[in-house]
């Protein structure tokens, strides 16, 4: 079995992930939104908007300033010209994934997720999910508090059962977790249901995939996204079971798509997919969000970069670390700082709220590559500038640099 260094390790997982590939010279395309989409293979979705939703943000640290309608069109527009790319699903989390992945996300190879703790509510209120899908059919899409305001006049109507407006948001999404409804689009960032076979193309819909099968095509996008990985973080990309997952390593071992070698520091057994490749060198800078893809799963990002991450938005602010939205600073392939971000969109700045340097890194090389770095997300943002506090080691002369 080969043994490879930590070194070569990183720069594996960082070229899977995109960050070999050189920026596009000029206005990013759909093409170039396809091929970050071939590397990552999904975008997480969350509701926190204080710098960027998490759903752009990655593709700003592969692309470069683009236009974020690249991504609005291919989730939650369709035309015969320009179909539909991406679809939500339940994945990592909530995220954006390939159409075509449909059906491996429905096979039964990845576990029912918290939505179905809701089934209880339908037993107590049997009716409501058929009264909600109705309500979608004949309006969608429509979001949770308009279905809920149907609802309610159809009660009126017809003097039928009264719906408070939190259980039809959970039956909303208990009919999406499993599948029923979709997101036809959404309205600032409100997610609008609409019926899955009025989203989902046909052909997709009726595409069915057995579940070990489906276990092993997801395990290997995993190790294609991750370059080099153990099983448990192959596991993770998709929120597997290990017992599923386990299977499909091995399968996938024994097919030739995996080959199992170890990384000199790490404790776990690695798999290096058959079409990974490692450069000699990455370079480049990129803002990381909290839910990057590459830095998602904190242990890897701790074993592969010795970069301990924790996101601090539910702790207490006088007990934060760092900050509230903290984006690590990837540069030349290696993280060397973090930066507490936010977008002051009132005042048309991004403020950084505290910037701190990894132990040990050339401060003076990371300064003027970090400010650059964050003017060009400023003006991708559309906002003047960047203004900084001079709040941990980097704060003051980041402040200087960027006044």
């Amino acid at each position: 079995m080969q043994t490879v260094s930590d070194s070569v390790a990183r720069r594996t997982a960082l070229a899977a992930q995109g960050f070999a590939d050189p920026r596009p010279g000029g206005e990013p395309t759909r093409r170039h939104l396809q091929r970050v989409l071939s590397r990552v293979q999904l975008l997480q979705l969350d509701s926190v908007n204080v710098a960027v939703r998490a759903h752009y943000a990655p593709l700003f640290a592969r692309l470069g300033s683009y236009a974020p309608a690249l991504v609005d069109d291919a989730a939650w527009t369709h035309s015969a010209r320009r179909p539909r790319l991406l679809v939500e699903s339940w994945a990592h989390e909530a995220s954006l994934i390939p159409v075509e992945d449909w059906p491996l996300l429905r096979s039964g190879a990845k576990r029912m997720g918290w939505w179905r703790g809701y089934e209880k509510l339908l037993e107590r209120s049997p009716t409501l999910a058929e009264d909600v899908l109705a309500v979608v059919k004949e309006h969608g899409p429509i979001g949770a508090g308009a279905i809920e305001r149907e609802l309610a006049g159809e009660r009126v109507r017809r003097q039928g059962p009264w719906w408070d407006r939190s259980e039809v948001k959970r039956i909303c999404e208990w009919l999406f977790g499993m599948g029923q409804l979709s997101t036809g689009t959404r309205r600032s960032f409100e997610r609008l249901y609409d019926l899955t076979e009025r989203v989902v193309p046909p052909e997709v819909l009726a595409t069915t995939v057995a579940k070990d099968e489906a276990a092993r095509r997801l395990i290997g996008k995993s190790a294609a996204a991750l370059g080099i990985a153990t099983e448990t973080d192959l596991r993770d990309y998709y929120r597997l079971g290990p017992d599923v997952a386990r299977q499909a390593v091995a399968e996938l071992v024994e097919a030739g798509e995996l080959e199992p070698v170890r990384v000199r520091s790490w404790k776990a057994q690695a798999y290096r997919h058959s079409s990974a490749r490692t450069p000699r060198a990455i370079t480049g800078r990129a803002l990381l969000c909290p839910f990057d893809p590459l830095i998602w799963e904190r242990a890897r990002t701790e074993r592969m970069f010795g970069f301990r991450y924790r996101i601090e938005i539910y702790v207490p602010e006088p007990k934060r670390e760092y900050g509230y939205y903290v984006f690590p600073f990837l540069l030349d392939g290696e993280l060397v700082a973090r930066v507490d971000l936010k977008a002051d969109r009132a005042a048309g700045v991004l403020r950084v709220q505290g910037a701190f340097a990894e132990a040990g890194v050339d401060q003076a090389r990371v300064l003027p590559e970090l400010a650059g770095e964050l003017r060009h997300m400023a003006e991708w943002l559309n906002l003047s500038g960047a203004s900084a506090q001079p709040r941990g080691d980097l704060g003051p002369a980041l402040a200087k640099l960027l006044r």
